[in-house]
């Protein structure tokens, strides 16, 4: 192929690529515009109410603490593997070392959850309900910089992970601040869940994919939508099972098991080659 057709073509995708980039920071922006415009929020007390009050070895709400533990071995497993860097038959895990920093700090704060998740929920109120929501916040974002290493730039996604994590933290406690307050406002945490939402799928959607198994992110995230329904319907799950298993109880679950799911993607998949045996996560591709 003549040498002015290659570079335009790479033009061309440049191009391409800058205007996809462009708009996933649009979107973030827009989610972000979002919260500012609309009405500020407050949490429910009501919120902390949940249908499965029973204590049990001397520890109230007890279902409800105890499976916090689901993260601790999710998010625990899933640090584990990824500060090994291997799979099983000595390959790299990533393509690219960056990506071990977004997925590390992810599976981190999901296995911190469990000790936030445990505290708010042993006596459940606003104050303790903080530590609860600022890991979930900072495995979110750590998520966005992750898929950013992957389907962007590896670079990019590396220096995207501290501001991003820091922006999850501070929408955490800007909600605990604006409460003090007197002018509570849930806005910037909910932005904060929905954007990196759907800057994820934005990501995945606009960028090709350097690994095999892009599908399983699909079932993590049914898996959390299946956590977030649960949630919504506490009282009724806990009434349909006889006071076996509480809606809120069940979230727990669900969402340590998306990240099961997560963990089970990067165990299984494999770097996916061109027609020429080049990864398309190599360096003159990926950049």
């Amino acid at each position: 192929m003549p040498t002015d057709i290659v570079q335009q073509a790479s033009k061309g995708d440049r191009f391409g690529r800058e205007a996809r980039v462009a708009a996933v920071c649009l979107a973030a922006i827009a989610v972000a515009l979002a919260a500012w415009l609309v009405p500020p929020i407050a949490q429910p007390e009501g919120y902390h109410a949940f249908a499965d009050q029973r204590s049990m070895l001397g520890i109230p709400n007890f279902l409800d603490v105890v499976s916090s533990l689901a993260f601790l071995i999710a998010g625990g497993s899933g640090l584990l593997w990824v500060a090994r860097g291997t799979r099983a038959d000595g390959s790299p895990a990533f393509l690219d070392s960056s990506e071990r920093w977004g997925w590390g700090v992810a599976f981190a704060a999901v296995a911190l959850t469990c000790v936030g998740s445990g505290y708010y929920h042993w006596a459940p109120d606003s104050p303790r309900l903080v530590w609860d929501r600022l890991p979930m916040a900072v495995g979110f974002m750590s998520m966005v910089a992750a898929i950013t290493s992957e389907r962007v730039n590896p670079k990019a996604g590396l220096r995207l992970l501290v501001p991003l994590v820091a922006l999850g933290a501070a929408s955490v406690w800007y909600w605990r601040w604006s409460a003090a307050a007197g002018a509570e406002n849930l806005n910037p945490y909910g932005a904060v869940q929905f954007g990196s939402t759907l800057v994820i799928v934005l990501l995945v959607t606009l960028f090709q994919a350097p690994y095999t198994r892009s599908a399983d992110l699909l079932g993590a995230a049914i898996l959390y939508a299946l956590a977030k329904v649960a949630e919504h319907f506490d009282g009724a799950i806990f009434s349909a099972s006889g006071g076996l298993l509480s809606g809120h109880t069940l979230k727990h679950l669900l969402a340590a098991a998306a990240v099961f799911w997560l963990l089970r993607m990067l165990i299984r998949r494999r770097p996916i080659s061109d027609a020429a045996g080049r990864s398309h996560a190599s360096p003159q591709l990926r950049q």
